[in-house]
């Protein structure tokens, strides 16, 4: 019943193709350049380092190191300069490795290729083939450049890594039209591919950059990476300090100026208000703080290579993600089998099997599908090996793409068959409706079908033993995972380079797809490079923050395209990780869910740490200046102010920035992209608390005033303004709840720090060399009472505040920036 063993019109005559003369070659290389990927010139080293100092922060911070050289505080100068330093070192560092990314295109194509010349088989680097040579493929070679099939025999190439594809794609030379998407060409073997069985003639048709890999490879240098909300919202604040400190210092020297005070006086004070109203802890803060994010991102499975992503992840309301290896296991399974007797099925398929299974029982060399008909048979005691030993091969004929199947003979006079089951189904005895009604099932269902039968000879007909379903399985986590994302209010979107049919199947058990939704927008089937990026910036301009994860060479420049990209750790290319935010070590998609939580508590830590640091200087800042507005000496000298931004502002905000995340973050809505990140609700808790701390700061200045000297004066208000921000830092912890419900040993170390800080305030004020530098007093016992006291009041007004919040209605949402 089988035919025997032809030469197909695939198969073509191998040996009337002689290929190009060395002469010809040489000559063709010459004209068209060598076969390597290339890029785009390199942004020289010397603009890669002015731009890391176009940012707002970095001028807040070189502003802030020019007023500590004018107060004679150079330390303190040399220490801010070399936060900006190191600040644009690492900006350097990363923008530099990423343009490296297009470099490691180069380690996907073959080091050597064997190519047909001068009538004869020969190796030569693969930087020397031209067009019109003739590549002589087989099993295991990397395909050197992009070529159409002049001969094929059993040929499967592996494209995962170009198109997506979770199996690999059975070729044929019947041709294609140039409109057929990349993935159905099936006449073409593409630079980078592997193949997997078989063995071909190619022809080649481009080369270098002209190829499908070239032609991403100018995609991903031509993509542009995305500034981050983080990176967008702090330039924000930062401009608005530096025009608020700019008009303040502007109103209060031309105050001066006219009510005649000496130039040193006018240049005291607006030094003065210019150290008030710059946080210098401010990049610090949020240096730290991604930092933090960093290391608990990596205990989640996440390696984090570019820092403003940690709290970006914390914000995404769309996640791209690549299906085979990230949602599905990467590894084919047989997923459902049907017949009437599964042992048998099994058996009859192993029996018609020439993959290797590997001693863990999963992996192996050959065919997937193969592997995974063996992986299942052995799940029932079945080893092929056995079968090898038991009943020998006598004959047999390797799968064939025009028939869809392939047969072997063994010495128990039986033949094993195996294929499409349209193909096999035709030389079998019965009724095959049912099995017909089956195969239709299963296939709309996404599972790729074998249909495997016995037949007593070659020539007889053959009983049907069933049908095996196989397909690329969920990860069970991933599904957890799919509905916390939906819970967060993430829209995870599938990209796949699978069919139509299998990624709508996979999408529905995910938990993807569910009722209701749009197919079009959620599940992509088929998806070319260009596609991807397309995707990308669809929800990027319906106001989305995006993240992207691949394995893939296509995959890449989407990665640079997404406010994230995340590359596959284990399956992933090394350009997919040279072009990435982030690395998933174990590819798994829950991981990017569990690190989404500690990305949305790192933004909280960054908001409450900004807010109590603007908040204390919006305090310092209006004690300055309305004693200099209102004709009052100065409550505060210059070095008394950068102390106090020292000791307050630094240590207790770092101590912020390490707060565990709330329980609740997973289960509100992604922040609108749009949410500056000081909306409303902070501005007011920032003046409020400003406000109060300004009126006892003046408070007990004017009080001493008018029972002590100007000195004693500065003494008290400087001891009640430090321990007062140093209380408020524990309030900062949550805007809504009250600070013993947060758990003071919640956070350790913000505990250690107002307590170390509170101390160290003490010291300066009984150690004489200090004394003399900051022009202060001994605080006696009743002083210090005083002081605590006064301190505690605005901390106090601040609690009660949330209590009456509590039983109002809610503040109006934050405005938009």
């Amino acid at each position: 019943m089988l035919p025997p063993p032809v030469d197909t019109p695939e198969a073509g005559p191998v040996g009337a193709v002689s290929g190009l003369t060395s002469a010809t070659a040489a000559q063709l290389l010459a004209e068209h350049g060598p076969n390597e990927i290339v890029r785009d010139q390199r942004t020289p080293w010397a603009a890669l380092i002015l731009r890391q100092f176009a940012s707002p922060v970095i001028w807040l911070l070189v502003g802030a190191s020019v007023v500590s050289s004018l107060v004679g505080e150079l330390l303190d100068a040399a220490a801010i300069g070399a936060i900006v330093v190191i600040n644009a070192v690492i900006g350097f560092l990363q923008e530099n490795h990423a343009e490296s990314a297009v470099f490691a295109l180069r380690a996907m194509t073959a080091p050597q290729a064997r190519v047909r010349r001068d009538g004869r088989d020969a190796l030569v680097p693969a930087s020397g083939i031209v067009i019109g040579d003739v590549l002589v493929l087989e099993a295991g070679d990397i395909t050197a450049a992009d070529a159409r099939l002049l001969s094929a025999h059993a040929l499967t190439v592996n494209e995962a890594s170009l198109t997506g594809e979770s199996v690999p794609t059975e070729k044929q030379i019947a041709p294609t039209t140039p409109d057929t998407p990349l993935a159905e060409r099936h006449d073409f073997v593409f630079m980078g591919t592997s193949i997997a069985a078989g063995t071909a003639l190619a022809e080649v048709v481009a080369t270098g950059m002209r190829t499908e890999l070239g032609r991403i490879a100018h995609l991903l240098s031509s993509t542009t990476e995305t500034v981050t909300p983080l990176q967008q919202r702090l330039a924000r604040v930062s401009r608005t300090l530096l025009m608020l400190c700019g008009t303040v210092v502007a109103v209060v020297a031309i105050a001066g100026l006219v009510r005649g005070w000496p130039p040193l006086q006018v240049l005291m004070a607006a030094v003065s208000l210019a150290v008030a109203a710059v946080p210098e802890g401010l990049p610090a803060v949020v240096t730290i703080a991604l930092a933090v994010g960093v290391q608990r991102m990596a205990k989640r499975q996440l390696l984090v290579r570019h820092l403003p992503a940690v709290e970006t992840l914390g914000c995404a309301t769309v996640i791209c993600t690549d299906k085979t290896g990230t949602l599905t296991t990467g590894v084919m399974a047989a997923r459902e089998l049907w017949g009437p007797d599964q042992l048998a099925l099994l058996g009859a398929a192993a029996a018609c099997a020439d993959a290797e299974l590997g001693p863990d029982g999963r992996q192996g060399i050959g065919d997937p599908t193969e592997i995974a008909i063996l992986a299942a048979a052995l799940e029932r005691g079945i080893r092929r090996e056995d079968i090898e030993q038991r009943n020998p091969r006598v004959t047999e004929h390797p799968f064939d793409q025009a028939l869809k199947r392939m047969s072997i003979a063994r010495a128990d006079g039986k033949t094993y068959i195996k294929g499409a089951a349209e193909s096999v189904l035709p030389l079998c005895d019965g009724d095959p409706t049912s099995a017909q009604d089956a195969n239709t099932r299963m296939a709309e269902s996404g599972l790729r079908v074998l249909a495997v039968a016995i037949a007593p000879s070659e020539t007889a007909r053959a009983s049907l033993q069933g049908l095996i379903g196989l397909a690329d399985p969920p990860r069970a986590e991933a599904i957890a995972a799919v509905a916390d994302a939906r819970r967060a209010g993430i829209t995870t979107v599938m990209i796949t380079g699978d069919h139509a049919g299998t990624a709508r199947a996979i999408a529905r058990e995910l938990g993807i797809l569910a009722d209701g939704d749009d197919e079009q927008r959620v599940v992509h089937a088929r998806a070319t490079p260009d596609d991807k990026i397309r995707i990308v910036e669809e929800w990027k301009a319906r106001g989305g923050i995006v993240v992207m994860t691949g394995d893939g060479v296509n995959d890449a420049p989407a990665l640079r395209a997404a406010h994230v990209g995340i590359a596959m750790g284990r399956t992933g290319t090394e350009v997919t990780r040279e072009a990435s935010d982030m690395v998933l070590a174990d590819d798994n998609f829950a991981s990017i869910i569990a690190a989404v939580r500690e990305g949305r508590g790192i933004f909280d830590n960054i908001r409450k740490a900004l807010v109590y640091l603007l908040a204390g200087n919006t305090g310092e800042l209006l004690a300055m200046l309305v004693a200099a507005v209102s004709g009052l000496p100065l409550p505060l000298l210059p070095l008394q102010l950068l102390w106090v931004n020292v000791v307050t502002d630094g240590l207790p905000a770092l101590a912020l920035v390490v707060d565990p995340a709330d329980t609740d973050v997973l289960l509100r809505p992604p922040r609108d992209p749009a949410e500056p990140i000081l909306g409303r609700a902070e501005w007011k808790v920032i003046i409020t608390t400003g406000l109060l701390q300004a009126a006892t700061t003046l408070g007990i200045f004017l009080w001493a005033l008018r029972v002590r000297d100007l000195s004693e004066a500065r003494n008290l208000a400087f001891s009640t303004l430090v321990f007062g921000e140093l209380f408020r830092a524990f309030s900062a912890r949550s805007p809504t709840r009250l600070f013993w419900e947060v758990g003071a040993f919640t956070n350790v170390r913000l505990l250690a720090v107002v307590v170390v800080s509170i101390l160290m305030q003490l010291v300066i004020h009984h150690t004489a060399v200090t004394q003399r530098v900051f022009d202060i007093k001994p605080l006696s016992l009743n002083d210090c009472i005083l002081t605590l006291s006064v301190a505690l009041v605005p901390v106090t007004l601040t609690e009660i505040g949330k209590l009456v919040r509590r039983r109002t209605p809610r503040d109006a949402a934050p405005a938009k920036a």
